[in-house]
């Protein structure tokens, strides 16, 4: 009998199954989620209102991969959030806006709602906390906490205004930290944003009203507080036990040690508010919950809207597993008050299994100015057009498991030519494209039969890796170690790519064509298996590739059984059938070019004037670069900076470009000449049968690791040099800086296609098999090869161009392009 719920059914839990709940921290509902909302960490940075902000970690994005990841693993998973919409926060916003706070919470309730669903997050429920259900459970919780004597009454000593004529709650009161070495000057009244210390309003030194900016004085006032000190062992108890079972992470065990090391006190439940769950209590009904007591219960009552047995989720410890995401700063909320509070009731709760903890996210340089509006918002990414699945994947590969990290716009754009277009697009659009081709050349689409593949040494080779790296990213993702898995996962991607090179397929498709269907077979089974692996990270990247594998959603592969996965990891030729028809191939992954970058870095930076100012200069930049036209006749009017050619040498030197073949590679495989350290022995594809062997003279300015699956410009016609007994049958085009003391590689466009030639417009194009060595046609034309003081490569003032674009170098502005294979051979004759 089949246990699984109606589509539309909400899921209770299975017995016999594993049953999981995952939440991540409410966001709060005053204001547009940004990147650090989504991403599953705080993001430091100042908003476009002018005030600076922190955003509490909601671990939105962490746990949508969780839970995508649960689901194909055959767990019967929830994923439960929702907007945390009681509070100071509000009843400000409100003010700001000139509405009520009902208004507001409808407003960016909906808000919220459209930008995680642009980012593909898969929740079960989304909700919201001004709900009856809210209201109902908070309101128990708290008549049992009552019942059970662990709530204690106290008078205290509350900032008043006398100009709003109201007490102002933590959130209302700004001043100065009073912690040594921090003294903050914008401290909130509840927490310190720069130490992150817990306050009280009158701890605050020369404490603001943040309404109307006046000096509020202390008054007494009443509240109820929950008796931490109290409930300190049955906490202990449960952390005890929970730190070794859930594996909790060394930040969350860090920052809850601090709290429980410094001593547990009585905590102030109640605020002098008119927005929230009102105190179901004769002498406190004007009064609400404070919202750190109220808005964990959130996570109950959302779950009570999406199910009227929420019960069975949340009162179930033996059958459900609790999974919940979060920022640092939000541990001590999740580890010990919320906990707190259930084990007060003297109730069966599902307790928190696992805490996944994340660290900071700083915006570029971490420089913040009040007077700036710095940051992303996430309406904002969704204009950039850069697609949801890549900033789904650089947020992830950034995720900050252990320490803070930086976003910046170059390692974005690094990370989407390099990693997502050259690794993992490359491969996948490399073997859907060559199955597509026509009888003949490829397969007419048909994905071809693979009989005896095991007993193929290359195929079995690259079986056994794919396996044990299914082993790891299984293992990863069960420990919550989600940037890990992703790491692992794109690994798979560089194996098949190198498994390609190393069977050099398009010489078996006629030397050895069962051989050929073998290969094409696995590695069309590999784009099945990443399509799976990455499905909870980039889950239209998946939808996409199954679309052009023809095959429907439903149809992705399941990790249901443990063994099995990985025994099947280790033959991806069995992931497909023989004979399946699949799609059209297209481009999964687009270049993000400098230009772009520069622009996008102007718009998110600065003051709003400095922004528009910054804008349009970016445009009128791009502007230019786009419309970079040399004309026949200022390419022949061109003089030399010497000055001593003849019109006929300048006639002649014109037409050497033409003779140049050079073209667009990318290197499958780089490593150390055995010979000389100062050289690498690379293999560049550039469009051929086969790759070519390279050997350059990088080896002390570039990193070997910078230059796999890295696209180059590539001279293919010159004579063959042998250096250091490898031949080498072109030459990688570099820069370098007048000095000599930096060098850099001609970098083309990230979408620039292999093989596809680099033209100078205003010349032909007509290359000769091998320039002729006596002519000295590329000496002639070296002389006028360079860099512009736009980064772009350059002969004389006509840009190198493919067409994707120009190609351009990293930072050496007015340098010298050169062929360094030459002079490094000059160099060995030299010493030999």
């Amino acid at each position: 009998m089949d246990d699984t719920p109606a589509p539309d059914s909400p899921k209770l839990p299975i017995p016999g199954r594993r049953n999981i709940l995952i939440t991540s921290a409410l966001p709060y509902v005053n204001n547009v989620p940004h990147l650090g909302n989504i991403i599953g960490y705080f993001l430091l940075l100042y908003g476009r209102n002018m005030n600076l902000f922190r955003i509490f970690d909601e671990g939105v994005l962490s746990a949508d991969v969780f839970a995508r990841y649960c689901r194909l693993r055959g767990y019967n998973t929830i994923y439960i959030c929702g907007t945390d919409e009681y509070g100071t926060a509000t009843e400000t916003k409100a003010m700001e806006e000139n509405c009520s706070p009902e208004e507001i919470c409808d407003k960016y309730h909906a808000i919220h709602k459209d930008v995680y669903k642009w980012f593909d997050i898969s929740f079960d429920e989304f909700g919201r906390t001004s709900s009856p259900q809210q209201t109902q459970v908070c309101q128990s919780i708290f008549q049992k906490l009552m019942e059970n004597n662990w709530l204690s009454e106290n008078t205290i000593q509350q900032l008043y205004c006398d100009s709003c004529q109201r007490f102002l709650a933590d959130r209302l009161v700004e001043g100065t930290c009073p912690t040594l070495d921090c003294h903050y000057g914008s401290a909130r009244g509840d927490q310190c944003e720069k130490c992150g210390k817990l306050l009280n309003p009158t701890e605050l030194i020369d404490p603001k009203c943040k309404v109307c900016q006046n000096t509020p004085h202390v008054r007494d006032t009443d509240h109820l507080f929950l008796e931490l000190p109290l409930l300190r062992g049955k906490l202990e108890e449960y952390i005890d036990a929970m730190l070794v079972v859930g594996s909790w992470s060394q930040n969350a065990v860090q920052a809850t040690n601090a709290w429980l090391k410094e001593g547990l006190k009585p905590r102030c439940i109640t605020r002098d508010l008119k927005w929230g769950v009102h105190v179901p209590h004769e002498k406190y009904k004007d009064k609400v919950f404070y919202v750190w007591f109220d808005a964990p219960i959130g996570y109950i009552s959302i779950t009570a809207c999406y199910t009227s047995e929420w019960e069975k989720w949340w009162k179930n410890p033996e059958n459900v597993e609790l999974y919940q995401f979060m920022g640092k700063d939000n541990v001590p909320f999740h580890t010990v008050m919320f906990p707190s509070t259930l084990l007060g009731t003297g109730e069966k709760w599902t307790m928190m299994k696992t805490i996944s903890v994340t660290e900071y996210l700083n915006y570029e340089t971490g420089k913040f100015s009040k007077t700036k509006g710095i940051g992303i918002f996430g309406n904002d990414a969704k204009e950039t057009n850069i697609p949801a699945e890549v900033w789904r994947y650089y947020l992830l590969t950034n995720r900050p498991e252990v320490s803070d990290t930086l976003f910046t716009w170059v390692d974005l754009q690094a990370k989407l030519n390099s990693e997502l277009l050259n690794n993992l697009g490359n491969f996948v659009n490399r073997v859907l494209s060559f199955i597509a081709k026509p009888e003949g050349s490829g397969y007419n689409s048909f994905v071809p039969d693979a009989p005896d593949a095991e007993l193929h040494d290359l195929t079995k080779d690259v079986g056994e890796k794919v396996g044990k790296l299914v082993y790891q990213y299984l293992d990863a993702m069960e420990k919550v170690k989600l940037k890990q898995a992703l790491r692992i996962a794109m690994s798979i991607s560089s194996e098949g790519n190198a498994y390609l090179q190393e069977s050099q397929f398009w010489r078996l498709y006629k030397e050895d064509p069962t051989s050929c269907a073998i290969v094409m077979k696995t590695a069309a089974g590999l784009v099945y298996l990443l399509a799976a692996l990455l499905e909870p990270f980039m889950p239209s990247f998946s939808k996409e590739v199954l679309k052009q594998l023809n095959l429907p959603p439903a149809s992705l592969l399941s990790f249901y059984d443990d063994n099995g996965i990985s025994n099947i990891g280790k033959m991806p030729w069995q992931f497909l059938p023989s004979g399946l028809c699949i799609g059209k191939p297209e481009p999964l992954f687009k270049e993000l070019k400098d230009e772009d970058v520069e622009y996008f870095r102007a718009r998110f930076s600065g003051s709003q004037a400095e922004r528009r100012k910054a804008e349009s200069d970016a445009n009128k930049i791009a502007e230019q670069l786009t419309n970079t036209n040399i004309t026949e006749t200022s390419a022949k009017k061109h003089q030399s900076k010497s000055g001593q050619n003849t019109k006929a040498e300048a006639a002649e030197t014109d037409s050497s470009i033409s003779k140049l073949d050079i073209r667009v590679g990318i290197i499958r495989k780089a490593q150390i000449h055995p010979d000389a350290d100062n050289l690498y022995v690379e293999e560049i594809d550039v469009g051929e049968e086969s790759t070519r062997t390279v050997v350059s003279g990088l080896a002390k300015c570039i990193p070997l690791q910078q230059l796999e699956n890295r696209k180059v410009c590539v001279l293919c016609n010159l004579k063959p040099a042998t250096m250091r007994g490898i031949k080498s049958h072109a030459i990688v085009l570099t820069a370098s800086s007048n000095d000599n003391t930096k060098m850099e590689l001609v970098d083309p466009p990230a979408a620039a296609a292999v093989g596809e030639p680099v033209t100078f417009p205003g010349y032909s194009n007509e290359p000769e098999r091998i320039l002729s060595a006596k002519s000295k046609v590329w000496e002639k034309v070296q002389a006028d090869l360079h860099t512009d003081s736009a980064l772009v490569a350059c002969y004389r003032d006509v840009p190198f161009t493919t067409s994707a674009g120009v190609c351009k170098v990293a930072t050496i502005a007015n340098g010298v392009i050169r062929n360094i294979q030459c002079n490094v051979l000059i160099k060995l004759e030299c010493t030999s």
